[in-house]
């Protein structure tokens, strides 16, 4: 896949609510993408039986089949298409949930069209180097961690990781310097750099489930540490 060739990519927008449906489209389109809309996860799932599109932005509560079901049928088709929640503030279970079914990223409303565009950019990228060739330059190492900054994967003692972008740029802040504090705030602008609608409880739960992800490959891994009333930081040595 590459890239570059924005227009022969397909993004579908999965949301009962007209005006985000439009607004999403058309910012989209702007920047040379094909978009197909939908108002319900059950007409999306009628229209993708047929053909799957490149990467599908869909939100969680939706009429006639909800964007976690919906989620669930397209992971029973395909593991690697990429998949956007939309949720509102107040969903924090069904975000995680969300994650855990098979989702890659998630965007909270209101969102910025500005991290929801540079997040679907992301997750192309990330699979068009898929197979490619990585340079030095673009792994950052710590011990046994490797981070692929140009596909946003990582390896622990040469297993893959799977992460979704949020918890990859977490974790390249962290390791970046290993042994220094992280606030939340500053985890906030690493992770979400343009999205302001982001509370301390969502950043808790990113870093819950990096742990998780390590844990389940090594379940002595214990790197990343929790200081008190302060946020965290990559545990040194």
């Amino acid at each position: 896949m590459d890239i570059n060739s924005v227009k022969e990519l397909c993004v579908a927008i999965v949301d009962d609510e007209e005006n985000i449906r439009e607004t999403v489209s058309y910012a989209l389109k702007k920047e040379g993408y094909i978009t197909i809309s939908f108002p319900d996860g059950a007409t999306a799932w009628e229209a993708f039986r047929k053909k799957l599109p490149d990467l599908v932005v869909l939100d969680i509560i939706m009429p006639r089949m909800d964007g976690l079901e919906l989620c669930r049928k397209l992971r029973s088709v395909s593991e690697s298409l990429p998949l956007i929640f939309l949720t509102s503030k107040d969903e924090e279970f069904d975000r995680i949930l969300g994650l855990e079914i098979g989702g890659d990223d998630y965007l909270c409303k209101p969102f910025s069209m500005r991290e929801l565009i540079a997040r679907i950019k992301v997750l192309f990228r990330r699979m068009s180097h898929q197979h490619e060739h990585t340079n030095d330059k673009d792994i950052l190492s710590y011990g046994d961690l490797k981070l692929n900054l140009q596909c946003y994967t990582v390896q622990w003692k040469d297993k893959n990781i799977p992460l979704t972008v949020t918890e990859f740029m977490l974790l390249r802040s962290l390791i970046k310097y290993p042994g220094h504090v992280k606030t939340r705030d500053q985890l906030m602008k690493e992770a979400y750099p343009n999205n302001t609608y982001v509370s301390d409880r969502t950043i808790d739960s990113h870093i819950k489930r990096l742990r998780q992800k390590f844990v389940h490959i090594a379940p002595d891994y214990n790197d990343i540490e929790t200081v008190y009333g302060i946020g965290y930081r990559y545990k040194v040595g």
